[in-house]
């Protein structure tokens, strides 16, 4: 029976819609479930794909050393405020390129010691919770105490803990020398005097508070930003700098 005009199109019409229909479902099931390709990585990347490290953690900055010992401060109206004391330097820390500039070619600051018969009290107590922040240099008393350096003397004072006292600055106007519990100063010391390396400025002895007979030399060495505030800055261990003198 031939079919209508109107049937023979709703039937092409079927036709194309099932056709349509069945490319519409291949093409999907082809191409549109497959997995989408990782995008190339950069030419070079070793580890692509792998998972990213996280930046190092930065370093905090070192903590500024301790401020020379306020026992032993030139005057008392100087003494340093707690504000600018600090924590002191480690013990046995290798100086860096500025301290061994300024003092790496220290002399051992007492007449006749030699370098194995140093101690390191840097870091050793004192009373009311103090730390030393220098060491002891034991010798008879008179010895000659040396310049450790070349050096301008700064300042002359007797303190109550640190007796005779003479601090000098080096000429590099950073590094300060700190030499107490004289027992005199040598002839021809005074403010102003340049003293040479090798130089004798004083003597061995227990002024201050010393033990009375034991005579030794307390001998610091601290870096300072201004040469008019010489009573603070940051403490260097003599220890390392002096065993290596020459």
């Amino acid at each position: 029976m031939p079919l209508s005009p109107r049937a023979r199109v709703l039937l092409i019409a079927a036709v194309v819609f099932a056709a349509v229909a069945a490319l519409v479902w291949y093409l999907s099931v082809k191409y549109w479930t497959q997995p989408v390709a990782p995008l190339a990585s950069p030419r070079g990347d070793a580890e692509a794909g792998a998972t990213p490290r996280a930046p190092a953690t930065p370093t905090p900055p070192a903590t500024p050393g301790a401020a020379p010992d306020a026992t032993l401060s030139p005057s008392p109206t100087q003494t340093p405020s707690p504000a600018q004391q600090g924590q002191a330097a480690p013990d046995g820390q290798a100086p860096d390129a500025a301290a061994q500039a300024g003092a790496g070619r220290l002399l051992i600051p007492v007449a006749g010691v030699r370098p194995e018969q140093l101690q390191d009290t840097f870091k050793d107590a004192r009373s009311e919770g103090r730390v030393h922040d220098a060491i002891d240099i034991m010798a008879p008393r008179d010895t000659p105490v040396l310049a450790a350096a070349d050096g301008r003397v700064i300042k002359l004072f007797n303190s109550q803990r640190g007796g005779i006292t003479l601090y000098q600055l080096d000429d590099d106007n950073t590094t300060v020398y700190h030499y107490a519990h004289l027992q005199r100063y040598a002839d021809g010391v005074k403010e102003g005097h340049y003293a040479r390396r090798g130089e004798t400025i004083g003597y061995v002895g227990d002024s201050g508070n010393a033990t009375p007979g034991n005579t030794h030399l307390h001998f610091q060495v601290y870096r300072v930003k201004d040469p008019k505030h010489f009573w603070t800055g940051e403490n260097l261990n003599p220890y390392p700098l002096l065993r290596s003198a020459q």
